[in-house]
């Protein structure tokens, strides 16, 4: 593992008003891994068997039923981190402690109930994080949904919960609910409001599926028209989701999406590093492929990076 390097540092300062425990749990984050020292990140999150169903999610790929499958691939691959549920890490975490940083996704959601307002629920706490020995907790937002109050305000506990014990806070922010088209989900003044609100809010990473050249808000596409925002390219528009957190000054990470072709998710990788994106978290893309094209397509995803780091 390298000593911090300028560029940690530089990262680690954006988080001054943060205590030792906190900046220390980030520093490791950076400096594990292929990645070590640029200040990139390629995370691998398997929380899909909860939110989509263990068929849609493993069956292309029958070893990814097997939580041991999912930490060594993050092994071998060299990522960043492994993001999980509880029951995934608790399954596994002894077998592999020390081998890779955990992330202990603390809200989860499944597709069993049909909900026009969603709402993840609390399934792990910050004691848990700490038991295993992760080195952060993640959480989910749904910027848009009726009940987006209570997910707030819940967080805002949990990011005091884990700073007190020197764990800083992912944050999945997916825009969805009542209040947003289907389109608009992923609509670049969309995503970058959510990851305004994640900033906020207290994450010190945030989390966003990669934005659309589409703006859904009537007032925000006034101001993008006005001031000449461009969102002609997903360079672009990554450009202006890290502006919206905080200037670039909070992590900013976008995923793989949906299951596509190598070469689109690599354009996808080639436009949020061409934008300032400090990495990807890539989990149905690689784990569904076979472990070998897993491993191939990963370490895709880290040269790229990489070369504009």
């Amino acid at each position: 593992m390298p000593g911090a390097t300028d560029r940690v540092k530089q990262i680690l300062s954006w988080y001054s008003g943060e205590n030792v425990g906190v900046k220390t749990n980030l520093a490791r984050l950076m400096n594990h891994g292929a990645l070590a020292g640029t200040g990139k990140f390629v995370i691998l999150p398997v929380d899909q068997g909860f939110e989509h169903g263990p068929a849609r999610s493993f069956a292309p790929n029958p070893p990814a039923y097997d939580p041991d499958y999912h930490f060594q691939l993050a092994i071998d691959a060299g990522c960043n981190a492994y993001a999980a549920p509880l029951g995934s890490l608790e399954a596994a975490a002894d077998k592999f402690a020390g081998q890779v940083p955990m992330i202990l996704k603390l809200n989860n959601s499944d597709t069993l109930a049909k909900i026009d307002e969603p709402i993840s629920a609390v399934t792990a706490s910050v004691k848990d994080a700490t038991r295993l020995g992760c080195v952060a907790i993640g959480y989910t937002i749904y910027p848009g949904s009726g009940a987006r109050n209570a997910m707030y305000e819940a967080l805002r506990e949990l990011v005091r919960e884990a700073r007190d014990v020197g764990l800083p806070t992912i944050v999945w922010a997916y825009p969805r609910g009542g209040g947003l088209s289907k389109p608009g989900e992923q609509a670049v003044d969309v995503v970058a409001y959510s990851a305004q609100v994640a900033c906020q809010l207290g994450a010190h990473v945030v989390k966003v599926k990669p934005p659309t050249d589409f703006v859904e808000q009537a007032e925000a596409k006034k101001v993008f028209e006005k001031c000449g925002i461009p969102t002609r390219t997903l360079a672009d528009r990554v450009r202006h989701v890290v502006q919206s957190s905080f200037n670039g000054k909070r992590i900013v990470i976008f995923s793989g999406g949906e299951t596509k072709t190598t070469e689109a998710l690599l354009d996808d990788i080639r436009g949020v590093a061409a934008g300032g994106g400090f990495g990807s978290i890539v989990g149905r893309n690689s784990f569904q492929r076979p472990r070998e094209e897993a491993l191939k397509l990963l370490a895709d995803i880290m040269d790229i990076h990489r070369k504009v780091s």
